[in-house]
């Protein structure tokens, strides 16, 4: 069939099926809900973010070979009768972006009558399974399972074609979420629009498709969340669960309600069902049995709605009323929601501030929270973002979020918990709070004090202007404080300070959030020295062009093989210049991942002289054990003490004969190692920071 044919073939499908649906929910699920369903035809769509849908030519048919493992971590069972040419596309597809994960693709033939069987065993790597007879979608699957050799099992139809990354993607979900049972793909229209991402089942067992015919780049659509249920178009699960539940359930032969079904029982053992917007599968729907539930095969899924209605009747007691509008709302009513209003998303492998806040976020969703995040600035920050939305946090970006104060008029009330971050975001939000989420605890997080840093930066200056700049920042931070219901701060030092200027506010300490990553390469297998910091912060640049310009020619006198190597993103062409005259030093910018780094260089270097908070990159260092020299600006309000967890120097030759010591003293080396290490557990950890993020978010 020609792709032309095919397009006018689905749009005649799609607005029949339009039709019938909506007089059908105008009976059952009354005018509202079907306004909604029907009215989404009326959007266009916004331009897509990503690549083009895959979509593979309709050429005749040659042989091709798909990815094939002896030892499968996964094995994709897809169920066919007739239809070759679904099959085609769809293994072509496989064929064309094979998974990273070794695996085993099986068609199981329920009887077909056309070229599936000639062509079929022409396909390279294929594991092509002949059932004796006909028996329905139900029981090819259950046998194809049954055939299978690996870990994890995929169910799905030949109707699909699934896009790159697909199955990585619901594999890694696995390992992301604690308790994961069943995880679904996202469904896409071969023209782009979302046919589901999830469905909702309603307390008669009625079905709603969560996002039908809307953007897939819809926030409300785009992030890992748990569902009443995923389609069987594509849908991933352990083997092992699937044999302990014993596959779809035969009452429901030959089709319709067994992936509800299935799903309900995955939750009731105790794992979670979910759907991964980030794998991608784009179906035909209706290939097989058409779209009318009032003949042939389809008019099974009316009859099996009852069968599961009374299978399930306690369950569905709990699930919302025949006629409800699905919405984040309502699909996170039994979760704490909490919303995070900061200017941009957070970028972990850039700077501190944004790894705190990805593992503060980690915490409240372990701990069950909903977790929402607008950036003022209303972008798309691509792929840390994504990276959000992978671990299920709900966040909005234009041409979605039209602006702050509209979208809060429609969502503030859903919110437990609001936390504002930086004083400037906090003083353009609190009106709106007050007005549109007057029932939420507002949270105000400082990162840092600003005018802490700003004052201490205008007194190393030597600026009267800068110190005049500080002091406006000082009143309009503490008046954001006097107006928030907890002010978190990062360090202990700074909540002195506060219990001077402000000792009324209700403070607590959330400082910076680290993984205990572990010791790295021994001593005698590192060499070097390393800083770590993005250069849009200027203590960061002060800090270089100190380090590089006064401090390091000292080290390299007595130290002439040693190298600096300086990783931050924002290089100002001024530092470029400075190092351009300095043998040994290395300007690598922005660096994806600093491991490396971390494992094997042998002292971090944090030589702040002015600024305020908790510095990142001291802890960072510290939990891969890496000893650290710094000033007294740096470990401010960290818990260490100089000579035992940390050497501290504040003038040029002192900080270079520090250097210059630990990188030789082995011993010396070894005890800050350690103490390092113990530093980060104790005090900047998840765990320690536990109890004090219950209190906050969670109470």
């Amino acid at each position: 069939m020609s792709m032309s044919l095919a397009d006018a073939r689905y749009f005649l499908n799609r607005m029949i099926g339009l039709f019938r649906r909506s007089l059908a929910s105008l009976r059952t699920r009354g005018w509202q809900a079907t306004w909604q369903r029907i009215r989404v035809h009326t959007r266009a769509l916004p331009a897509p973010r990503g690549a083009p849908l895959y979509l593979p030519e309709a050429l005749p048919f040659a042989p091709f070979s798909v990815p094939n493992s002896v030892e499968p971590r996964v094995s994709i069972v897809i169920p066919v009768y007739n239809h070759v040419g679904h099959t085609l596309a769809c293994l072509r597809a496989l064929a064309a972006h094979p998974p990273q994960v070794a695996c085993e693709i099986l068609v199981v033939d329920d009887g077909s009558a056309d070229q599936t069987v000639q062509w079929m065993p022409q396909v390279q790597g294929l594991r092509y399974e002949v059932r004796a007879s006909n028996g329905g979608f139900i029981e090819a699957c259950n046998d194809g399972v049954a055939r299978s050799r690996g870990t994890y099992v995929v169910l799905l139809n030949n109707d699909t074609v699934p896009q790159p990354g697909w199955l990585d993607a619901l594999l890694e979900t696995f390992s992301m979420v604690p308790g994961a049972g069943l995880v679904g793909a996202q469904l896409l229209y071969p023209d782009g629009r979302l046919q589901e991402s999830g469905g909702v089942l309603f307390q008669d067992g009625s079905a709603w498709s969560y996002g039908r015919f809307e953007s897939p780049e819809d926030p409300r659509y785009s992030a890992l969340r748990d569902v009443d249920y995923c389609s069987g178009a594509a849908v991933m699960l352990p083997r092992a669960l699937w044999d302990q539940l014993g596959g779809f359930d035969t009452r429901y032969r030959p089709a319709y309600y067994e992936d509800t079904d299935l799903a309900f029982a995955v939750r009731a053992s105790g794992h979670r069902v979910l759907v991964q917007p980030a794998s991608r599968v784009v179906h035909d729907e209706g290939t097989s049995n058409g779209t009318d539930t009032q003949s042939g095969i389809k008019a099974y899924q009316v009859r099996n709605r009852g069968v599961f209605a009374a299978k399930w009747a306690a369950v569905l007691a709990r699930h919302p009323a025949v006629g409800s509008v699905p919405s984040p709302a309502l699909l996170h009513r039994h979760q704490r929601q909490v919303l995070i209003l900061d200017e941009v998303v957070p970028q972990p492998d850039r700077d501190s501030g944004s790894l705190r806040q990805y593992n503060l976020i980690r915490m409240l969703i372990e701990a069950g929270a909903h977790v929402v995040f607008v950036p003022t600035r209303r972008e798309h920050a691509g792929a840390p973002t994504e990276a959000l939305q992978r671990l299920g946090v709900e966040v909005w970006y234009a041409p979605f979020l039209e602006g702050i104060g509209p979208w809060l008029r429609e969502h503030g009330p859903r919110f437990a918990v609001v936390m504002m971050v930086r004083h400037h975001v906090a003083s353009e939000c609190l009106p709106l709070l007050r007005s549109y989420a007057p029932a939420a605890r507002r949270v105000f997080d400082t990162v840092d004090l600003h005018y802490l840093r700003e004052r201490r930066g205008a007194e190393l200056a030597g600026d009267a202007g800068l110190l005049r700049n500080a002091q406006r920042t000082r009143t309009r931070e503490l008046a954001v404080m006097a107006a928030s219901d907890v002010t978190v701060l990062v360090s202990d030092a700074e909540r002195t300070q506060l219990q001077v200027d402000a000792p009324d506010v209700h403070v607590e300490l959330i400082s910076n959030l680290h993984e205990v990553a572990g010791g790295g390469a021994p001593w005698d297998q590192r060499r070097d020295l390393v800083f770590v910091g993005g250069f849009r912060h200027p203590p960061n640049v002060d800090a270089m062009q100190w380090f590089i310009g006064e401090v390091f020619a000292r080290i390299r006198a007595q130290l002439p093989d040693i190298r600096f190597h300086c990783i931050g993103a924002d290089v100002p062409q001024a530092l470029h210049d400075l190092a351009a005259g300095q043998p040994g030093v290395l300007i690598h910018g922005f660096v994806p991942v600093v491991t490396g780094y971390m494992d094997e260089v042998r002292i971090a270097v944090a030589p702040l002289r002015f600024g305020a908070g908790v510095k990142g990159k001291v802890n960072l260092s510290m939990a891969h054990g890496q000893p650290v020299v710094a000033t007294t600006c740096a470990v401010e309000g960290m818990h260490l003490r100089d000579g035992e967890d940390v050497l501290v120097a504040d003038d040029a030759d002192a900080f270079a004969d520090a250097v210059v010591r630990l990188y030789r003293d082995e011993t010396l080396w070894q005890r800050l190692s350690a103490a390092g290490l113990r530093n980060v557990a104790d005090h900047f950890s998840l765990d320690a920071a536990q109890e004090t993020v219950r209190r906050v978010f969670l109470e």
